[in-house]
């Protein structure tokens, strides 16, 4: 029903056309009235009425059934058109009606040129009628024509200047409609990636405190229950192991599950000392010798965290993989960051082949801290794992 499309378009033409619809009732009763009493009643009286009741009606229905698609607003306009042409010819009054229907010309036309041409037709009708009316006389040339074009001119600019406005409106409605609907869309990928970061999270937390527990546990049980007639010291003191490691897994459970406990967290105190007591439990679970130089340095908890899994995840690579029989660790403050380094003198793998997640944890919380992870390894060589996390804004290279 309006020349433009769009939720603003039709609100700017709904308020219009209830501003100009009581304008417009009250100029068909002025009208009526002005023709009851100005003329003498006759046909002339007559036609200008039945015209008028013409216009009065269509818009009336108009009105009364805007959504309705039987109501052609198309048809409003024609009978505007001809109603306007009549009222010309019979010199009634027709001036007024013209001016305050102007802007249905917009309002009902479906297109910006279809407007147009209801206008142009609606002018081309009253100059018409005026000149059957009054020849090619002065009047016509110096009042009729001359008004009614410069009417309609006003007509065309503010037509044409509301046509701007709304569209204009209409763009910056669908450009905050498409920027609400990005802003949604990106929310939502970002929950999605937010949901994905924790569980990854959790997944590197599990990994590097439970499972590393369940598997040292499944070990000390295995070669508890083979010596436990020949070595039964040996096998008492590894279920003392397997106590006190599953008592650490149920504080590490506790606290990936626990409302407001931070996963995977270490006591305060000396990174050094806290690697000592897991080299201890390693040597005493193990019997392996391992070689340790742990330089007492402080540092903030996310890398005692980072120390502390890496150095768990590359001791129980030893204990299930490499066949060692001596690890070395070196804990060193350099210029760069905090260094940590793990060799084992055992069969070696082939780095490039691993596909295993506590390699790539271990990247990925060094990463997480600027810092990187340094694997060397061949098949008979051993292995070495270098960890650099900088330190006090230092980023590694």
């Amino acid at each position: 029903m309006t020349a433009l499309a769009g939720p603003s378009a039709a609100a700017f033409w709904a308020t219009s056309l209830r501003r100009w619809n009581a304008v417009c009732w009250m100029l068909f009763a002025a009208m009526a009235v002005g023709i009851t009493v100005m003329h003498r009643p006759g046909g002339g009286m007559y036609g200008a009425l039945a015209l008028l009741g013409c216009v009065v009606l269509s818009y009336a229905v108009l009105d009364r059934f805007p959504d309705n698609p039987v109501v052609r607003p198309h048809v409003y306009l024609w009978v505007l058109v001809l109603a306007l042409g009549g009222l010309a010819y019979l010199r009634t009054s027709y001036a007024a009606l013209f001016m305050v229907t102007l802007p249905h010309y917009w309002m009902f036309g479906r297109t910006p040129r279809a407007s147009m041409g209801f206008l142009g037709l609606a002018t081309a009708t009253t100059l018409t009628g005026s000149q059957l009316q009054l020849g090619w006389s002065k009047d016509f040339f110096g009042e009729t024509a001359v008004s009614t074009l410069i009417v309609v001119a006003v007509g065309v600019l503010i037509g044409l200047w509301a046509h701007a406005v709304v569209e204009q409106s209409d763009e910056r409605a669908r450009l905050i409609e498409e920027l609400e609907r990005t802003q949604a869309q990106l929310s939502e990928a970002h929950q999605r990636q937010g949901a994905a970061d924790e569980r990854e999270r959790m997944a590197r937390e599990i990994h590097d405190t439970l499972a590393q527990g369940f598997a040292s546990i499944i070990v000390l049980a295995e070669a508890a229950r083979a010596g436990i007639a020949a070595e039964p010291a040996r096998s008492a003191q590894q279920l003392r192991s397997i106590e006190s490691t599953a008592r650490e897994n149920l504080t590490e459970a506790r606290e990936l599950v626990g409302s407001g406990a931070q996963p995977g967290h270490v006591a305060t105190g000396s990174v050094a000392q806290t690697l000592r007591r897991i080299l201890d439990r390693f040597v005493e679970d193990t019997g392996l010798t391992v070689d340790a130089d742990l330089e007492d340095l402080a540092c903030d908890q996310q890398t005692r965290i980072a120390l502390l899994r890496c150095t768990q995840e590359s001791l129980a690579n030893v204990r299930k993989h490499a066949r060692a029989s001596t690890v070395g660790v070196v804990l060193a403050r350099q210029p760069y960051g905090v260094e940590l380094e793990i060799t084992d003198d055992g069969t070696g793998f082939v780095v490039e082949a691993s596909t295993g997640f506590g390699l790539d944890g271990m990247r990925k919380r060094l990463a997480e801290l600027g810092g990187r992870l340094t694997v060397t390894s061949s098949l008979g060589d051993g292995t070495r794992v270098l960890a650099l996390i900088p330190m006090d804004g230092e980023v590694a290279g």
